[in-house]
Order: structure tokens, then C-alpha cells, then sequence
């Protein structure tokens, strides 16, 4: 049988974690109108807070549970086979990458990136889905993308417009974010070709600042001259 990566065993709660999950109905039960994220930071004072030799309890009880994480780590992967591991191997990559792109895409998000232009279609599909009610999402894609592509060119233009309009918004915004990150010392987060751009008139200046060497012959004319 294949073995799956949901039953490999789980890695143990941090010691703050495991105060947080012991405490938290405690908590909840006292401050019943407050929000999460409010009541998270009321138990994180109160750990902050606490006594180190309250602490303590908690991690021992960490250093138990890692214990016998390992022991059972040890005999899941004993278990499985070269290929098993492999596929396992590979899974955890994609796992990693995957949260490395949702990591990314918030961060974008937050450092305010520009959404991409939209297509003719997409300008399409978002004036038109709501009329196609009581279809599914998947049904409503198919119908609408059918319906645009026996558009003739005369019904498709106007959207066509939208989307160069769009582009040309696209374009403007991003230059202007993209110069904003070059400022910030996030050049990682800009374009190949801007980066380019920006280096090229950089070493161009660099050139032009060296001084060139005297070649032989002007010293040779300089020395007569002052004879």
C-alpha cells in the first residue's frame, strides 16, 4: 500500500503553543465577546508573563513529545520502501513550494504590487457571469468561453479596447512600483529587463568617470616638450 505523508508523525507543539491550547477555552470563557486575534494576543501577554518556573513545565513536556517524535520517526521510516520514500521526498517539495508561493503572493500583496492587466475575455467573463445563475462555476466557464468565441470580431472589439486600456494602466502602475522597490533595495522583486535598464545607465556613468591612461606617446611628446 502507498503511504501517505498525513501519516507521518506529527512534529510536537512548541511550548508556547501547547500553553496556548491548554489555556485558550479557559480564556474564551472569561472574555466571550472578544475576537481571535485579540484573544491570541491576551494569552501571548500572558505567557510573556508568566513564570519561568511555569515555563519550565511546558517545556519538558516539549522535550518529552520530541522524544518520542523521533522514536517514531525512526520506525515510520523504517517502514517504507526506496520508492515510497522518493514519492514522499517529492511530496514534501511540493508541500514547500507551494507555501513558498502563498508566502510570496502576500508579500506582494502587502507591498501593494499592481493587479496584472486583464484580457479581453476576462473583461468578457466578469460582465457576463452573473447572468448564467443556477449553473455551476465550471458550467458557467464553459458556456461563457463558447459564447465568446462566437463573437464576431466587430462584438469582441470593444473588450479588446478595455484590455490595451488596461495594459497600458498595467504598465504605468508597475513602473512606477518597480522603481518604488529599487528604492526600498528590493530589486529581486523587479522585472529582469528594468533591472537591466537601471544597470546599463550605471555602468555607462562608471565609464564615463574613469580616466583613460596616457598612452606612450603622449608621454613621449609631454618629456620633448619640457626639454
Amino acid at each position: 500500500r502507498g503511504i501517505s505523508s498525513d501519516q507521518r508523525p506529527k512534529r510536537p507543539l512548541t511550548a508556547y503553543l501547547r500553553f496556548l491550547m491548554d489555556n485558550r477555552p479557559a480564556f474564551r470563557e472569561k472574555n466571550p465577546g472578544m475576537s481571535n486575534p485579540e484573544l491570541v494576543k491576551k494569552l501571548a501577554g500572558a505567557w510573556k508573563e508568566l513564570p519561568a518556573s511555569q515555563k519550565q513545565v511546558y517545556e519538558e513536556a516539549k522535550k518529552t513529545d520530541w522524544k518520542r517524535y523521533g522514536e517514531q520517526m525512526a520506525a515510520y521510516k523504517a517502514k517504507l520502501t526506496p520508492a515510497q520514500a522518493a514519492a514522499l521526498k517529492e511530496e514534501r517539495r511540493k508541500q514547500r513550494a507551494k507555501r513558498r508561493s502563498i508566502r510570496a503572493k502576500r508579500e506582494l500583496n502587502l507591498l501593494g504590487k499592481p493587479k496584472r492587466a486583464r484580457t479581453g475575455f476576462n473583461i468578457f467573463l466578469s460582465e457576463n457571469y452573473q447572468e448564467s445563475e443556477g449553473m455551476s462555476p465550471v458550467a458557467k466557464m464553459k458556456k461563457l468561453f463558447d459564447t465568446w468565441q462566437k463573437l464576431s470580431p466587430s462584438q469582441k472589439q470593444p473588450y479588446l479596447q478595455l484590455a490595451q486600456d488596461d495594459k497600458v494602466r498595467y504598465e504605468n502602475e508597475m513602473k512606477l512600483w518597480e522603481a518604488k522597490m529599487i528604492e526600498l533595495g528590493r530589486e529581486d522583486l523587479v522585472r529582469s529587463s528594468q533591472r537591466r535598464l537601471k544597470k546599463e545607465p550605471a555602468e555607462a556613468a562608471n565609464k564615463a568617470e574613469t580616466p583613460k591612461a596616457p598612452s606612450g606617446g603622449n608621454k613621449a611628446k609631454l618629456k620633448k616638450s619640457e626639454e
